[in-house]
């Protein structure tokens, strides 16, 4: 694997919109230190006047702003190589001036509320630059419930460095420690395992070799799966703790809350797909019977089912084919892609230490960026139409809204990403003149239902599960979580899967176990893509139109309400179902071919 110093710089993020050196990257820090020092001067003074309140706020956003320069920048620059000592001190560092600013501002919300609710939103309408904030204040109320005294917040805020360990261990664990082994390839040679060559060797044909890739990569979590099990067990402690500690009736409930998403939409998911497993075990018995197997294993369902036909997709490729995928989003959207590509947004290749995975980054004052670790799969190229999904967002989100509202909730944030993926889809299926490809395409969008609407699924409803064992005094050992996990598996794929016992462990090498309840937005954003890629490709201009008031929007609405607006009403759960349906049919469609 090439060192970071040997990819070309062509292929390398141009982190300079956001600092141009470490030396900026320094002065802003003492600078945020400087602001840090000065908000204490409005302590018991939040709400004495209009005037005192505007001035809180907007000092309180101004040093919000600055630290997610800094942490943005050096976390970035961590990931591009995670053994470099001076990125990970200033990660930490950046990462520890968050925790003090959240300990220094941790006085505002709980004097905002310890005032009537008419005095404050009579500053809001008194004031004309308050106005823009009504939103803002709207929600902050909502959380009195939920809001402790001012003494309790700082102790809460003292503490979040110290919560954010499970994640940080299980991250420099994963990408920096691990060492994985070397097997032999088809042809003989050796082939070192990583996070990025694992599901494309998955992928390959030659059976064998997925086989003792999926036995080898598992053993490196079957030799730390009682640390690892430690970890993620304390994890699930700290949600409930906090869940406890500011009066919420479980983890899920206080996790949902910030969105205002009712749990009712969850659970509403589950029951959904579990509904339309047996649609998903046809899809799995057809696997089997294309694949001509006796026994379909768990390392058998990457490998397209499609003989003799290989996607080779070179990354510029890549570009020029996603950029046409996304021309039905006009010549503005179009326009954005293209200074993506040229302006250094991307990090494309995997290198020595570089953080495994693909995402989109960045803050309010800089481009988006994206970190890819590409292979010239099919597979990859969706995974760069999918970021730019994210990027995009934020792009026509922070274009339009003002910094209180220049983010979008995580509850839409796989929406513009995996609409671009249906995206493309949709393209692959009209431009492909080969019926072996064109089939592999229909095979590979199937494959997305599986990974996105079912597999997200699993992973969802296993974050539940264990939650609320714990939450009932249950104990979380390493044996407990291979058990439920396993059970998982065994409803989830069916009779016709050999589940096989290194499967019981992949819930130790998932990230997203750490991000309390984000995985089945994943599913939901996946359902409420398909809905909203079908109108655009239906229904032209309008739909278009309403798309991009979605991206545009940020958090000036709350996400349902945003997602409503764009054409697609999530808490019905329809857009879930009619995935469904359209994978039973995209079932039916493949069984027709074969």
């Amino acid at each position: 694997m090439k060192k970071r110093a040997q990819i070309d710089e062509q292929y390398k993020w141009n982190l300079s919109s956001l600092y141009p050196s470490d030396e900026a990257w320094e002065s802003d820090y003492q600078k945020a230190s400087e602001q840090l020092a000065e908000i204490g001067k409005y302590r018991g003074r939040v709400a004495e006047s209009a005037d005192t309140l505007y001035e809180v706020v907007t000092a309180e956003l101004a040093l919000d702003r600055l630290a997610h320069n800094l942490f943005a920048y050096a976390q970035m620059k961590k990931d591009e190589d995670t053994n470099a000592s001076t990125y990970q001190s200033m990660a930490t560092r950046a990462e520890g001036l968050a925790v003090k600013i959240s300990s220094a501002v941790s006085f505002i919300v709980p004097e905002i509320l310890s005032n009537d609710e008419q005095l404050i939103m009579g500053y809001v309408e008194k004031k004309e630059e308050m106005k823009l904030y009504k939103k803002y204040f709207m929600d902050i109320l909502r959380r009195k419930p939920h809001t402790l005294s001012e003494i309790e917040e700082k102790l809460l805020a003292d503490t979040m460095e110290m919560a954010s360990s499970p994640y940080n261990i299980f991250g420099m664990l994963s990408n920096a420690d691990f060492k994985f082994p070397t097997i032999k390839d088809s042809n003989g040679e050796d082939l070192t395992l990583s996070h990025g060559n694992f599901i494309p060797t998955l992928e390959s044909s030659d059976r064998n070799l997925r086989e003792r890739a999926f036995k080898a990569f598992y053993s490196v979590y079957e030799n730390h799966k009682n640390g690892l099990g430690m970890v993620l067990q304390s994890e699930i402690k700290k949600n409930v703790f906090y869940a406890k500690t500011r009066n919420f009736n479980s983890a899920i409930e206080a996790a949902l809350f910030e969105n205002n998403i009712p749990i009712s939409v969850y659970e509403n998911l589950i029951n959904s797909v579990h509904k339309a497993l047996p649609d998903f075990h046809r899809y799995l018995a057809l696997r089997k019977k294309r694949l001509k197997v006796e026994e379909l294993h768990m390392y058998d369902v990457y490998t397209p089912i499609v003989e003799e036909v290989e996607f080779k997709i070179p990354y510029e490729e890549s570009q020029k084919t996603v950029l046409k995928a996304l021309e039905v989003l006009g010549d503005d959207y179009v326009e954005v892609v293209k200074s993506a590509y040229e302006l250094g947004w991307i990090d494309v290749y995997e290198n020595e230490g570089k953080r495994s995975g693909a995402y989109s980054f960045g803050t309010y004052d800089s481009n988006p960026f994206i970190l890819l670790n590409y292979y010239d799969t099919l597979d990859n190229m969706y995974t760069l139409a999918h970021e730019m999904g994210h990027s995009m967002h934020s792009h026509y989100t922070r274009k339009h809204q003002e910094y209180v509202y220049g983010n979008y909730s995580i509850f839409v944030a796989e929406v513009a990403s995996t609409c671009n993926e249906a995206l493309l889809n949709d393209y692959l299926l009209k431009t492909e003149k080969d019926p072996n490809k064109k089939l592999y395409i229909l095979n590979h969008y199937l494959e997305m239902f599986r990974g996105t609407l079912f597999r997200q699924t699993m992973f969802a409803e296993f974050e539940l599960l264990i939650h609320r064992k714990y939450e009932n005094g249950e104990a979380l050992t390493t044996d407990v979580l291979k058990e439920e996990y396993r059970k998982l598996n065994e409803k989830y794929f069916g009779s016709d899967m050999v589940i096989d016992d290194e499967i019981a462990l992949e819930w130790s090498r998932i990230p997203h176990f750490y991000y309390n309840f984000y995985v089945f937005q994943y599913s939901t954003g996946f359902s409420t893509a398909i809905a909203l890629a079908n109108q655009i490709l239906n229904e032209g201009e309008e739909a278009v139109k309403r798309y991009k008031g979605f991206l545009s929007a940020g958090s000036s609405k709350d996400p349902i309400e945003v997602l409503k607006d764009a054409g697609a009403d999530i808490s019905t759960g329809k857009p879930v179902d009619e995935a469904l349906q359209l994978f039973g049919r995209l079932v039916a469609q493949m069984e027709e071919l074969i």
